[in-house]
């Protein structure tokens, strides 16, 4: 085993270079220490913990002693549009405000911060009788998860998440303190903070002040967190190491070689498909008027951005080296299982297992993609409402996992969240679900007919979106509490439609965690073992949207140009492009490049040479947006916001020649804010004077 064990460090894709989204009760302290000399205490993590926020779909930090929070434009746009208008619109135009009184509430926008940590791989594990079959294995396990969930929330009140690590090798429970009163604080306009749009997503060079600024409130007064990160204005060096500290959303490098050759053949090019249809429907509503290009921007830039990243994960997929080096490993790892008996017994047939769940999800790929709510949140709220009577009617080990007496408070809580629906929105996105499950099954498929009746797609989504009153919490909650006579009495249109829905959502859900999803967590967590045997816990999991570290120095990369790409950018390099365009008046890709009149008016008044954006060889994936990027002492130097197209192939395959992070440099913010957003107030906050 020892010979084995030496081969597969060298084949398995987890320990080369920088590599690592590493949970908080695993750094590898002694690693990061004998490469850089730099030493980490448990203080010094903890504070680092402590100080990082998890925002809806990203992450953010606290970074100054009155509960200043800083995060990406991007990640804080759908809370900037929410406190927008037609007439006052923040996204496009910026805003700071000059005293704390002028800071914006924003409704339903909730943020954690991760307190503690708890293995329950034992207690979970313990539930499952020897000889369970995996459908029923399955169930079990989120039973005992969603009890120890239950019981853990009502003796801590706070609010506890459960999280499977190693594809089902280990199962934790992470206790979280929420703050639901966020504030705007400051933003810069649109314009700069994604700087390029679309066409330089996911590239560098970059000039992005892709940041924004929110303050969390406790008992109406400004937080006072435990734990925060001070700006250091002199910045960060090449070659300096440096640390990220945030929520990645998933990654995929646990996955079996079938896992992958799935999405690259079947899974991703699904997706973009998808998405590309989604996208055609809200640019048609876009097209519309002002405000309806106002209110679909954030979905479109969502669905551009999905875009872009599942096609350089398709990229980095259709290297032939990359999946060689997965199917290598996997021989290597499949080798050291033969030779352990007892290895042998519990985990060789795992991998023809997980081969076989695979075929059947991409036979029951449509029906998993068409037969649920899509990105329609009404839909969703809709169908919660409709099962909530009859699930909690049943013993809660029977229930749908999200209704379990265990998880139902977080799925009331989510049902009953104020956060406002754009109703146009919902409607161009609902019809074209509809119509992409016409066009797939055909116009004669029950679910179709179900779903649609004698009416055209189009014509169902308006009456649902339009006829409905479910984008009020006050009548979601006045449903939820009314029980099943109340939904029965219902004739809100989307509650009908959720009825028609339900049906075919069960059945589907049902066969997807029968012979797809229990499989790939019993053995996946089967395969999890076997690496944990031969390696411990040298390996970090893959992403879950879980507080993860990760580190790695300010460094250059070949992207593919014939050159060395720069570590750094300056805001002379964003004029440079601005005019290499043409300027405001070329207006080329729909305005890309274009500057807003005050970022011309105070050119004169910025330091054109001060750092801007930079690229370091941090491990990121999405989900890292917005994650604060530190120097060796815990110093604010820059906040992540993005990643290079060559390296998106890391949600799948470790590659340290491309794999490379970007960030918005802390001097930029300083001087943006002092020279350009009149808010020398937060900068005298953000570095303690």
């Amino acid at each position: 085993m020892r010979f084995t064990a030496l081969a597969l460090l060298f084949t398995l894709p987890m320990l080369r270079a920088d590599e690592g989204m590493w949970t908080f009760d695993n750094i590898p302290v002694q690693q990061i220490k004998a490469k850089y000399g730099v030493e980490l205490d448990a203080a010094w993590l903890k504070r680092l913990q402590l100080a990082t926020l998890r925002f809806p779909g990203g992450t953010g930090a606290f970074v100054s002693r009155d509960g200043l929070v800083v995060t990406n434009h991007h990640v804080g746009r759908g809370a900037i549009a929410q406190v927008s208008s037609a007439k006052t619109d923040l996204v496009k135009d910026g805003f700071a405000a000059a005293n704390r009184d002028q800071e914006l509430k924003i409704p339903g926008l909730e943020l954690m911060m991760l307190v503690s940590m708890e293995d329950l791989t034992a207690q979970v594990n313990g539930a499952v009788p020897k000889g369970t079959a995996d459908k029923d294995a399955l169930t079990m396990r989120r039973n005992a998860l969603a009890d120890l969930r239950k019981a853990e929330e009502a003796k801590t009140g706070l609010t506890c998440e459960p999280v499977t690590l190693y594809q089902g090798g280990e199962y934790w429970l992470y206790r979280y303190k929420k703050f639901n009163d966020v504030r705007l604080v400051a933003a810069p306009e649109v314009q700069v903070a994604a700087f390029g749009g679309d066409p330089d997503n996911y590239t560098y060079p970059r000039h992005d002040l892709d940041f924004s600024l929110f303050r969390v409130y406790e008992r109406g007064q400004p937080y006072q967190p435990q734990a925060f990160l001070r700006f250091q204005p002199k910045g960060v060096a090449m070659g300096e190491l440096t640390f990220i500290s945030g929520h990645p959303g998933t990654t995929f490098r646990q996955q079996t070689h079938a896992q992958m050759v799935y999405a690259r053949d079947v899974g991703i090019p699904f997706q973009l498909r998808s998405l590309a249809r989604q996208k055609a429907a809200l640019l048609v509503l876009s097209a519309t008027s002002p405000e309806a290009r106002r209110i679909a921007a954030e979905a479109i830039y969502g669905i551009e951005n999905g875009t872009k990243r599942l096609s350089g994960q398709l990229l980095g997929l259709a290297k032939a080296e990359n999946l060689r080096k997965v199917e290598e490993a996997e021989a290597v790892l499949k080798a050291a299982v033969a030779k352990d008996p007892d290895l042998k017994f519990r985990v060789g047939e795992s991998w023809d297992h997980v081969a076989r769940a695979v075929a059947r999800q991409q036979a029951l790929l449509k029906e998993t993609a068409f037969e649920g709510t899509g990105r329609v949140a009404l839909l969703g709220h809709a169908l919660t409402l409709v099962r909530l009577p009859e699930e909690e009617g049943k013993p809660s080990a029977l229930r749908l996992t999200e209704f379990s007496e265990g998880n139902l408070k977080a799925t009331k809580a989510r049902l009953l969240s104020p956060r406002p629906m754009q109703k146009p929105v919902e409607a161009a996105l609902l019809a074209a679900g509809l119509q992409e499950a016409k066009d797939e099954f055909g116009a004669e498929h029950p679910f179709v007919k179900a779903m649609l009746g004698s009416g055209s797609p189009e014509a169902v989504a308006k009456a649902a979106v339009e006829g409905t009153k479910l984008d009020d919490p006050a009548v979601r909650k006045q449903l939820a509490e009314g029980g099943k006579a109340a939904l029965e009495a219902s004739t809100d249109p989307m509650i009908l439609l959720a009825r028609k829905l339900d049906p075919f959502n069960r059945a589907i859900r049902k066969r997807m965690e029968d012979e797809v999803t229990s499989v790939f967590s019993e053995h996946g967590g089967r395969i999890a073992e076997a690496r944990f045997k031969v390696f411990g816990k040298a390996l970090y999991p893959d992403a879950t949207f879980t507080l993860r570290l990760g580190y790695g120095p300010v460094a250059t990369y070949a992207n593919g140009t014939g050159t060395l790409a720069q570590p750094f950018t300056t805001f002379m390099g964003m004029y440079d492009r601005h005019l290499g365009w043409g300027g405001n008046a070329a207006a080329a890709e729909d305005g890309a490049w274009t500057l807003p009149q005050r970022w011309l008016d105070r050119q004169g008044k910025l330091d054109l040479t001060t750092p801007f954006n930079f690229i370091y060889a941090c491990d990121t994936v999405g989900g890292n947006s917005g994650s604060p990027v530190v120097n060796a002492k815990g110093e604010f130097v820059g906040i992540n916001f993005d990643s290079v197209f060559e390296g998106q192939g890391g949600y799948y395959v470790y590659d340290a020649d491309t794999k490379r992070a970007v960030a918005t440099d802390a001097r930029a913010i300083l001087e943006a804010l002092r020279k350009i957003m009149d808010a020398d107030q937060l900068v005298a906050e953000l570095i303690g004077k």
